[in-house]
């Protein structure tokens, strides 16, 4: 396993790779060109230097989060086929430099929502939350407004201006789209890209929808274990694979996320993990708290016992973290408390290690 942090390159993060890499048990970061439109071709030679970049501060770069997957493809146009083909020349560029792993969605026109990015907590820290009422009774375009309010000076991940700028003609679309159409759409990428991900040694790993519901009418199919195994049978093959993100899964109450974890960690196709706690206020509300079991409603120690007991053997970081302690960066991704999320983390992973090495010793001496 490896512990990793998310961090967005040329002066778009608060938080440096100098300070990164004194976090104890991080060994790289997951990164991006977050200034290359989506369906374009990401250039090699600014993947170079980025990846010189994280290199000179001791830091590994093997994953990439993420490349935005163009509106074409998920709708099924003619015009997919010219972006899937940039999307495979990103591929190849990636692996020249590297890159293992690559997480992408598949979401339609949305990419997470969220409706408050500074949610004061109880303790006083802030952190992210979802109404989802609040939500229903807005207006899309309100919502992408409110989200780049909140955001900081700095970019959303997902919520690019080129994205957004026909949200309301892709809403409508996406009305007279079936499930079963959609499915197909995704197919017909899965089935053109996992060859060519799979020559350059790159794992895709999708994300679940965030939140696992619908929000608009729009198409949700990430959502839990039954539309991942559909999900998966799409193309059996191990480099087509996902991102198992506790927070976005657990948010829906009725996902048991340690039997989701053992079930796909076990056969191989998590290549990636995000994890993080919420806290229910509803079957449709939330709110994002700190990593620790205790201050949320997800069993942290069994989410990382499963994936222990899986052999997982691939790249976790600690996901959204709060504001705490007077820091500002972007909402979900300053370093205090992501830090703490990590080593919480890695010492679960620790205890877990040692207690099941302590546990064979004993069983051999018997």
């Amino acid at each position: 396993m490896k512990m990793i942090l998310r961090w967005f390159p040329f002066g778009d993060d608060s938080v440096s790779l100098e300070y990164i890499r004194q976090v104890p048990g991080v060994s790289g970061v997951a990164t991006c060109l977050t200034d290359v439109p989506v369906g374009e071709v990401w250039p090699l030679d600014r993947l170079k230097v980025l990846k010189e970049e994280v290199n000179k501060h001791g830091l590994e770069m093997e994953v990439i989060e993420s490349v935005n997957v163009h509106e074409d493809i998920k709708k099924g146009l003619p015009s997919r086929d010219r972006y899937i083909d940039a999307y495979l020349q990103t591929i190849e560029n990636l692996a020249k430099v590297g890159v293992k792993c690559l997480c992408y969605n598949f979401m339609p026109v949305l990419d997470w929502v969220r409706t408050d990015l500074a949610h004061k907590l109880p303790d006083g820290s802030e952190a992210m939350a979802y109404r989802h009422t609040q939500v229903a009774n807005m207006d899309p375009s309100l919502v992408a407004r409110a989200m780049r309010n909140q955001a900081n000076g700095f970019s959303l991940p997902g919520w690019e201006p080129e994205r957004l700028s026909a949200m309301a003609e892709d809403i409508e679309f996406y009305r007279h789209v079936s499930e079963e159409e959609y499915w197909n759409n995704m197919k017909y990428f899965l089935d053109a890209v996992i060859p060519v991900a799979k020559a350059c040694d790159i794992k895709m790993a999708i994300h679940p929808d965030d939140p696992p519901w619908s929000i608009f009418g729009l198409p949700r199919v990430i959502t839990d274990a039954a539309h991942i195994r559909t999900f998966l049978a799409l193309n059996d093959s191990p480099y087509n694979g996902i991102t198992l993100c506790t927070g976005s899964l657990g948010s829906d109450r009725n996902n048991d996320v340690p039997a989701i974890v053992r079930e796909f960690a076990g056969k191989g196709r998590v290549h990636f993990a995000h994890i993080r706690n919420v806290k229910h206020l509803s079957d449709k509300d939330f709110d994002e708290t700190a990593h620790l079991s205790q201050c949320g409603d997800l069993d942290m120690y069994e989410i990382v016992k499963a994936f222990y007991d899986a052999g997982f053997d691939a790249y976790i970081r600690p996901d959204h973290g709060r504001m705490i302690w007077g820091e500002r960066g972007r909402p979900g991704y300053g370093l205090f408390d992501r830090a703490i999320g990590a080593n919480y983390l890695l010492g679960l992973w620790e205890a877990i290690e040692k207690s099941n090495k302590n546990k064979e010793g004993a069983h051999g001496n018997a």
